[in-house]
């Protein structure tokens, strides 16, 4: 593991300072690419108008066509925690503006990811006029093809990237889609359907709908648009910044969905101090768990819930499963850890495993674990039945794992059935018995796209804290901030002297350690490694990230150790 630090203008820092920005943020602000502080600006006013969103102003008078005609929509949702926030907040923004509208779910296991022609078979017998895909569509061809033959309108709302060919839908919005100039791609695909919402509701505004009648208020939405964005890892650039800033806003006061309220409860976690890590950490996993072990259906109920007592008791199963899930999980990654010691892994420029026992529902949550430990792409594969095998991938910088399978695609077009997916994560299916044709093209391809620097695991940080910066005021400071993907959580690196270490719960490390400044001051700070049993040399580097505890009403500052570098000198 290499420590980095993460680079900054000083030039920029001093004007962020200048601009009423806290030091310390201004160079964690700086190191991020933010220039002006405009850029942190959270009003919902800020967000780019919902015009510049491709065919969204096409597919909201479509929409409202629908709700004056009182047709019947029906809602495709997807099986994650992006899906199941992006149903939710479909189905309450359109039944709020009178929509007629229901909800379809496919179960990952019977039926796959998308709008596949056999989903299209079983919405039919619901008798809707319009299908609307949320966070799933762009790649789904046939299933379009089968929808317009029974004579279903099709509404595509997605954010992945699309292929060469995309579906002959009514309208499809998505800002990857090619030909939309629309500012952000990296909306998930919870935030396009709330952009469509946003656009429907203007339209109807210019129908009159509203001289009558109160407008819906779209910001309720804002809790499940945070969660999905959170917990679905898009980019968080200042658009994504502004969604979730307000959702988390709407949670901190009390004025958030029983669903999002009793699955934070049930984690332990307080709504009232609700960070964006919270949702992705706590939050997301429970919900996803339902996607992954049994069926998203119970995790969007869950949150389109309308009295806490529902809300508690599909939270508590919610949980549940959850542990069941992360019990399969940690069998799996035993099993995956005992495979991979007759593989040379450091020869390796990617990592394939198949295992007919792992579970299809968990095989990603593995491949990420994988790609962790030994910082390479890694995708894993689970039986799907019909002798074909389904796999989850995970990448790492500079190997985009979408493009990675389309090439692989060209050079053996007859070894992958279909995949999909982005940057950083992907699915795809193959024949069981190309299992180790795909080992060996996707190493290939690895090899041609990565360099073995690429392959050396990188740790960024935000360089040392002056000893009086290590403080509870500052770990409050930086939790009320929106941090996540591509606009990471401050992480610091310092060197220390172990005063005291001791094991608790079996596995983690608690820690006292003390730090020295130039002037010969002393300080000692409470720590905690996680998953870490060995005993530590007296003088240590560690990477950590401030944390503020609270116990019985009392918050106090503790470091949470990332990283342990070298000994160091220590004086």
């Amino acid at each position: 593991m290499q420590i980095k630090q993460r680079v900054f203008d000083a030039t920029i820092v001093k004007e962020l300072v200048a601009q009423g920005i806290n030091p310390l943020l201004a160079r964690l602000y700086a190191a991020r690419g933010v220039v002006s502080k405009n850029e942190l600006e959270t009003s919902l006013s800020e967000i780019i108008p919902p015009e510049q969103l491709t065919n969204s102003s096409e597919m909201a008078k479509l929409l409202a066509d629908a709700i004056a005609q009182n047709k019947k929509i029906l809602v495709i949702g997807d099986y994650d925690a992006d899906g199941a926030t992006a149903t939710a907040v479909a189905v309450k923004g359109l039944r709020s503006m009178g929509a007629q509208v229901d909800f379809l779910v496919p179960n990952r296991f019977e039926y796959g990811y998308g709008l596949t022609p056999e989903i299209v078979a079983l919405a039919a017998t619901l008798n809707p006029d319009i299908l609307i895909t949320v966070d799933n569509g762009i790649a789904s061809v046939d299933g379009v093809i089968a929808a317009n033959l029974l004579g279903l309108q099709v509404l595509i709302t997605d954010h992945h990237l699309p292929a060469e060919t995309t579906p002959q839908a009514a309208f499809i919005v998505n800002p990857n889609q090619h030909g939309c100039q629309f500012p952000s791609k990296n909306l998930a695909g919870v935030g396009v359907m709330f952009y469509v919402l946003l656009a429907l509701r203007a339209e109807l505004r210019d129908r009159g709908v509203f001289t009558e009648k109160p407008e819906p208020n779209l910001t309720e939405l804002l809790d499940l648009v945070a969660l999905g964005t959170v917990a679905d890892l898009v980019k968080l650039d200042s658009n994504n910044r502004i969604l979730v800033e307000q959702g988390l806003h709407r949670i901190r006061a009390g004025a958030c969905c029983a669903g999002i309220t009793a699955l934070l409860k049930i984690a332990g976690k307080s709504p009232e101090k609700v960070t964006a890590q919270d949702l992705g950490f706590y939050v997301g996993p429970r919900l996803n768990a339902a996607g992954r072990l049994d069926d998203m259906r119970l995790g969007i109920t869950c949150l389109l819930a309308e009295t806490e007592a529902d809300a508690t008791q599909k939270a508590q199963i919610l949980h549940e499963l959850n542990m069941e899930r992360r019990n399969i999980e940690a069998d799996m990654q035993d099993s995956a850890l005992i495979s991979l010691e007759d593989i040379d892994v450091p020869e390796n420029f990617s990592l394939s495993i198949y295992n007919a026992d792992y579970h299809q529902g968990v095989i990603g949550i593995l491949a990420s674990r994988l790609k962790e430990k030994y910082h390479r792409p890694t995708i894993v594969f689970a039986d799907a039945g019909d002798a074909i095998v389904k796999g989850s991938g995970r990448s790492i910088a500079n190997l985009h794992l979408r493009d990675a399978l389309d090439l692989v695609t060209k050079q053996h077009p007859q070894l992958i059935i279909k995949f999909g997916g982005h940057a950083m994560a992907a699915g795809l299916s193959i024949k069981q018995a190309d299992f180790a044709a795909f080992q060996i093209a996707f190493e290939a391809v690895a090899r041609a796209l990565l360099t073995e620097t690429d392959l050396q695991a990188i740790i960024e940080t935000d360089g040392n804290l002056e000893i009086n910066d290590i403080s509870l005021q500052t770990a409050q400071i930086l939790a009320s901030g929106v941090w996540g993907q591509g606009f990471a959580q401050p992480i610091f690196c310092d060197e220390f002297k172990v005063i005291n270490q001791r094991i608790v719960g079996g596995k983690h490390l608690k820690l006292v350690l003390e730090k020295v400044d130039q002037e010969k001051d002393r300080k000692r700070f409470d720590a905690i490694y996680f998953n870490c049993t060995e005993n530590l040399p007296e003088n240590i580097n560690a990477v950590y990230a401030l944390e503020a505890n609270e116990y019985k009403g009392l918050q106090t500052m503790q470091l949470q150790i990332k990283h342990i570098d070298q000994l160091v000198a220590y004086a």
